[in-house]
């Protein structure tokens, strides 16, 4: 955590002068459009595109550097590509970055559990995330996702990482909100937390994304249903308070839940946005994007020999770049969030604040 934070008042500078240009260090790749799902909420198996090959990784990891500090894996789904473990391997190498996070329908089970074994083994100095997609118990998860049995499925990939009992393996359950589910998010709240006690459980609006092709489509949740979820799960966080980085992560987690539903309510960026400054997203033929959600492409490292920062610097992007900072988008999009929160200094007093409260509490709870 103290890389990024050392860093933040670059990217600080960077968002006010619209001069500099330091490489982000919050990077989404997203290794393939393919997917086993069929997700209500999320049409981007329909895509095709040329993906990158493990060698055209290789070349746009070592242009990285070590700048990039937390690294995601997405889809599509990201186990369906056989060579996803060396993809990551080959950032772990090149990057050396501090937390790797990877979301999964957990639907391959066995190359799931033997995947995240190598990669725990084989990148002992990395926070390894790996993320199990929720979005309802039994048989209306499988209808959400449309897959019969990916509930059942999830189970058994749950419960075979729960056995690798790795020092730096994070097992998370990741909720999608939408119109299609909030109504039961209750009772997969509790499902979660009494059943499953996951080391995290992280939720997410459903959005309109270019990349997801969900533009249009009538999935994201009113703003007062989802008041009520926030309020559910702040609730939550004062009455468990965590210690320590996970203490931390939860501070982090609670303004992004107020960020999120400011977001949704009032239609306009309440969090200055740091995406194409702090944090970008690579699509799996090299396009590189501010963000998912407008998915537009800065430029192609296949048209730069791989080189990740002709394309960082090129007039496009620094277009990209004053778009965002003039409020012409907003969204609540969690992975840019948090990069965004590390480089406000007013979200990092508040974090700081929900921190020292939640200690507060942790203290009389156990001298009660």
């Amino acid at each position: 955590m103290l890389k990024p934070l050392l860093r933040a008042p670059l990217y600080n500078l960077a968002r006010r002068t619209g001069r500099l240009r330091p490489l982000p260090t919050n990077l989404t790749f997203s290794v393939s459009y393919r997917c086993n799902s069929t997700c209500r909420t999320c049409n981007v198996w329909r895509k095709r595109v040329a993906d990158f090959t493990l060698d055209e990784y290789e070349r746009t990891f070592r242009s990285l550097g070590h700048a990039p500090y937390w690294l995601t894996f997405s889809g599509g789904e990201p186990f369906l590509r056989r060579d996803l473990v060396d993809i990551i391997l080959a950032a772990y190498r090149e990057c050396r970055p501090g937390i790797i996070n990877i979301p999964t329908n957990a639907i391959l089970t066995s190359r799931v559990v033997e995947g995240m074994e190598r990669l725990a083994r084989e990148a002992p100095d990395a926070q390894i995330v790996i993320n199990l997609s929720l979005d309802g118990i039994g048989a209306r998860h499988d209808e959400l996702r449309g897959v019969r049995g990916n509930y059942t499925k999830l189970c058994a990939t749950y419960a075979g990482l729960r056995e690798l009992r790795a020092p730096n393996l994070t097992i998370g359950i990741h909720t999608v909100v939408s119109r299609l589910n909030i109504a039961e998010f209750e009772a997969l709240h509790e499902h979660v937390r009494r059943e499953l006690k996951p080391d995290s459980f992280i939720t997410e609006l459903a959005e309109e994304r270019v990349e997801l092709d969900t533009i249009g489509l009538d999935i994201t949740p009113e703003a007062d249903a989802y008041q009520r979820v926030v309020d559910r799960l702040v609730a939550d966080a004062d009455a468990e308070p965590a210690e320590g980085v996970a203490g931390i992560a939860q501070a982090f987690r609670r303004h992004y839940y107020d960020v999120a539903r400011r977001t949704l309510a009032e239609q306009r960026q309440v969090l200055p946005c740091y995406a194409g400054i702090a944090s970008a997203h690579v699509a799996p033929n090299g396009d590189v994007w501010t963000c998912c959600i407008r998915a537009e492409p800065m430029g192609n490292l296949r048209d730069t020999g791989y080189d990740f920062r002709r394309v960082w610097e090129t007039t496009r992007a620094d277009e990209l770049r004053a778009s965002i900072k003039r409020g012409e988008c907003h969204c609540p999009l969690a992975n840019a969030a948090y990069s965004s929160m590390l480089c406000d200094p007013p979200s990092l007093l508040r974090v700081a604040r929900n921190f020292l409260k939640a200690k507060t509490r942790a203290r009389h709870a156990r001298a009660s």
